[in-house]
């Protein structure tokens, strides 16, 4: 919906730190991973390519048709997510000479991932359904029936809107996007100078 243009545009403007939960889920994958042995051992070699790595394209097959699969996964790369947050936020803390005060997590599945108390405040991109469909589409190159099978394999956009503190609309232009993330973060300002 477009967190990684939000978290893109944080990263350069505001020079904040970024930690990718998508980047550690690939990591947790790797060849010779333990995750990745698992999914081996659960579904056979035809989930790995030949070079031994893990075909996403047969796992997505295998966990948006069947919700328990799902849930097996994720229950496989959540730990090893959440621990690589907790480490790298950890780590910025020790090793951080600009001392930032914000760090920023994206991370796409917080909420179904049980993962809002690593975080102090939660913001929630969004679109319409058919804005979602077709730059899924795009994006990974799927068929309608199987970018609808991912955003039903999610909590429902209106009860995360719900749940954040900050909800984005990125049914318009980026420039559009940006201007609400420079006003959340003027208004942040504000609170802290306050404090």
């Amino acid at each position: 919906m477009g967190k990684t243009l939000v978290s893109e545009y944080l990263a350069t403007v505001y020079k904040l730190p970024i930690l990718d939960a998508d980047i550690y889920a690939r990591e947790a994958v790797l060849p010779d991973s333990l995750v990745l042995q698992g999914m081996v051992d659960r579904y056979g070699s035809g989930v790995l390519l030949p070079d031994r790595s893990l075909n996403r394209q047969r796992l997505g097959e295998i966990i948006f048709s069947s919700p328990a699969e799902r849930l097996w996964v994720e229950q496989c790369i959540h730990p090893y997510v959440r621990d690589r947050l907790v480490q790298a936020v950890s780590h910025l803390s020790l090793n951080d000479s600009q001392h930032h005060s914000i760090v920023v997590m994206v991370v796409p599945l917080l909420f179904e991932a049980r993962m809002t108390d690593l975080v102090t405040e939660t913001w929630v991109v969004t679109c319409s359904e058919d804005q979602q469909i077709e730059r899924l589409m795009n994006r990974d190159r799927l068929t309608l029936e199987q970018a609808q099978a991912r955003i039903n394999s999610q909590m429902e956009i209106t009860k995360k809107k719900v749940q954040a503190d900050v909800v984005l609309d990125n049914s318009s232009t980026p420039e559009a996007l940006y201007r609400q993330v420079d006003h959340h973060i003027a208004q942040q300002a504000r609170v802290s100078r306050r404090r």
